[in-house]
């Protein structure tokens, strides 16, 4: 397993290399200029000039991308070049919000997923699954950039239940969650009756039943135990989805996490908070995979990593 571990840490060097460099590279090939957006229209040439030079614009892209991996090295993702402030200190302000949202957002997918997903599965072919698949089918046509904006008018505008931005209480992270995480849930949904479905045909679960296993525990302690490595490997991937969903719905519901801190650094032409976000996002990302990967050994004896 150690081994395992290392060789997998050391195959994620070159990933992140990868990602950190075409980052770099498209952020500086977008159009517009730094300084100018900063400055403003009215700015004269000399003022822009000046500030190219102060923020170190006007170096070549090759001696910029050297300092740029020589920061990360050190942990030092720059500084802001809208705020003036150093890039990870505002990261990490805004993580615990980010965190939150996911957290939220996987908790209403798995809780609304694996219930739909054992349900369709065991009552395969009747009312129950083709009412479970017809609500996945829903929550996957329905993009969170119009899920969260239609939720906020609903339940926020006409009906007053709930507020529609910020974050403070539990009541501000429920459109959020439900807004993320309903695509989510159906993926999972789908996929968790795809694999119980074919558990449920396997010799042992039918041993069980003529053992006089109740249903009930036959798909609860044998059929769904073994179903859930794919469940969990598509968990893992849709991390992913929800880091990047959540630029959208912060944005929509003006949640102060990373996603919004995203689309404020890009609006502003701020190369190195779009840089650090997004190599944050990726690290997860890569992170969560890694984890997932190891989750296999615990969940199924017989894989063995050598």
């Amino acid at each position: 397993m150690l081994r395992y571990l290392a060789r997998r840490l050391l195959l994620t060097i070159p990933v992140l290399l990868g990602v950190a460099t075409l980052v770099f590279a498209l952020i500086h090939f977008i159009p517009g200029d730094p300084a100018r957006a900063i400055l403003g229209d009215v700015a004269s040439e000399a003022d822009i000039a000046q500030l190219r030079q102060q923020l170190g614009l006007d170096r070549p892209l090759a001696v910029q991308y050297v300092a740029f991996l020589g920061g990360l090295v050190r942990a030092d993702l720059g500084t802001s070049l809208r705020t003036g402030s150093p890039v990870t200190n505002q990261i990490v302000e805004r993580l615990p919000a980010t965190f939150e949202l996911a957290l939220a957002a996987m908790v209403v997918a798995l809780t609304l997923a694996i219930p739909l997903g054992i349900a369709a599965a065991v009552w395969q072919g009747t009312a129950v699954d083709h009412t479970a698949m017809t609500l996945s089918l829903a929550g996957v046509s329905m993009p969170n950039f119009w899920l969260g904006p239609l939720l906020a008018i609903v339940f926020g505008v006409e009906l007053g239940w709930l507020p529609v931005s910020g974050r403070g209480g539990l009541e501000h992270l429920v459109l959020p969650a439900i807004s993320l995480g309903a695509a989510l849930a159906a993926v999972l949904a789908r996929m968790t009756r795809a694999t119980l479905v074919d558990q449920l045909r396997q010799p042992y679960v039918l041993a069980a039943r003529a053992r006089g296993l109740s249903r009930t525990r036959a798909v609860l302690l044998h059929a769904f135990p073994n179903s859930l490595i794919p469940i969990v490997t598509l968990a893992g991937l849709q991390i992913g989805a929800v880091l990047t969903g959540a630029v959208i719905t912060e944005t929509i519901f003006a949640w102060p996490g990373i996603g919004r801190l995203l689309v404020q650094s890009i609006g502003f032409r701020d190369y190195p908070m779009v840089q650090g976000c997004i190599l944050l996002i990726s690290v997860t990302y890569v992170g969560v995979n890694l984890i997932v990967d190891l989750l296999y050994g615990v969940l199924d004896p017989r894989i063995r990593y050598r």
